[in-house]
């Protein structure tokens, strides 16, 4: 029984990036060897074990066959007299493919480390084809090494894949795993081109694939330039979906509610996360509104349709998405002026204001509501005659 570290613990290290998760390969053990030295099972496909000290997964070497279409159609073996080499055949790509001994030995024989210094993204073999989910893993690998590209010949294995209808049989959860990795990587417009050169795009998020532009994308590096892309706020994806969304929605003049269908419907066919689709359809829906002028009275029904008064935290990440689209550009100082706004009305004190009622209208509780709005309304229109609003409210 021999153990090797492998995948993107080896990758990462080589490359000289802090490596955050190790995974092993074991050779040579059978489960009841496994379960016999303390490890506990955990693996539901094939057999994979967690050490009973440092709790890193162990998976037994194994190889696989392609028996029904997506990425779920396989048949695995895993014995004791599976190799290294055969198991690491089956990896998605050359830099994936290297292993490391305990010795500290590099076992790497598809040349993965030629790749590496050619910074080359290259499919280990051509059973790359068997697995939709390498079209996705390959796409966040480029938003996420943007120094590397991508091999001809595994790019035309790609276009074949979505050819034959491969990633038609993606679901949405898995979609969503590796879609939300590339999106708050260092450079996720790669992701997004990457998926439209090869078709996949097309077939996964139509509406992304039809309005996504060149300026879209560039909001979208821009917000992972400035923070958003870094994976390690909570903050970031909801902000970062939300940007790449708003091209599918069409301007709505006079103050009208945007048509927002084009993101529900992507957010449907990805099964984003409630905080990720509600911040890209309220984003979607308010924006065009946020860009016009608003009596105190307008601009309460806007914070309160955002829920803003109870969830500020999600109205500041609207506004940093709104921040990188290009019609905010030149008006920061507009979403600046909404930020005052929803910092004025929140500051409202309900209770205060719920206590005059009571003492000035014993018995009528349902005044306390109205009561409550008039205040912010007021407090608005009083900061939007102040210092906060100079040359921040939107104009005509």
């Amino acid at each position: 029984m021999q153990r090797y570290l492998v995948g993107g613990a080896v990758r990462d290290r080589l490359l000289g990036l802090p490596v955050k998760d190790r995974d092993w390969v074991v050779v040579g053990a059978t489960p009841a060897q496994m379960l016999a030295q303390g490890y506990t099972p955990v693996g539901k496909d094939f057999p994979v074990f967690l050490h009973p000290q440092t709790h890193e997964e162990h998976a037994l070497a194994r190889t696989e066959r392609k028996t029904a279409p997506g990425y779920k159609g396989f048949v695995f073996h895993a014995e004791a007299d599976v190799t290294l080499e055969q198991d690491l055949a089956r990896r998605d790509l050359t830099i994936n493919a290297i292993a490391q001994a305990e010795d500290g030995t590099l076992i790497d024989p598809f040349d993965g480390q030629a790749d590496l210094r050619a910074r080359l993204l290259r499919h280990v073999s051509a059973a790359f084809v068997e697995d939709p989910v390498r079209i996705l893993r390959v796409a966040r690998f480029a938003a996420r090494f943007t120094a590397f590209a991508l091999a001809p010949e595994t790019a035309g294995l790609m276009r074949s894949m979505v050819e034959a209808g491969e990633v038609d049989a993606l679901v949405p959860e898995r979609v969503w795993q590796e879609f939300s990795c590339g999106l708050t990587a260092a450079q996720p417009s790669r992701m997004i081109e990457l998926l439209r050169d090869c078709g996949a795009l097309g077939r996964l998020l139509p509406t992304v694939a039809r309005s996504c532009d060149a300026q879209t994308l560039a909001s979208l590096d821009a917000a992972a330039g400035a923070g958003a892309g870094t994976g390690a706020s909570a903050q970031a994806l909801p902000v970062l979906l939300a940007i790449l969304l708003q091209a599918s929605v069409a301007p709505a003049p006079d103050g009208n509610a945007a048509d927002t269908a084009s993101v529900e419907a992507a957010c449907r066919s990805l099964k984003a996360p409630v905080e990720c689709r509600d911040l890209a359809v309220m984003t979607g829906r308010e924006r065009d509104r946020m860009l016009l002028p608003a009596s105190p009275a307008q601009a309460l029904a806007l914070l309160e349709r955002c829920d803003a008064l109870r969830k500020p935290q999600r109205f500041a990440q609207m506004l940093q998405a709104l921040g990188f689209l290009a019609q905010f550009a030149q008006r920061q100082a507009a979403l600046a002026h909404w930020q005052c706004l929803q910092e004025v009305a929140c500051a409202v004190d309900a209770g205060a204001v719920a206590a005059v009622v009571q003492r000035d209208h014993p018995g009528q509780p349902q005044r306390i509501n109205a009561a409550v709005r008039e205040a912010r309304i007021a407090a608005i229109g009083a900061m939007a005659a102040g210092p906060c609003a100079e040359n921040a409210a939107p104009k005509n």
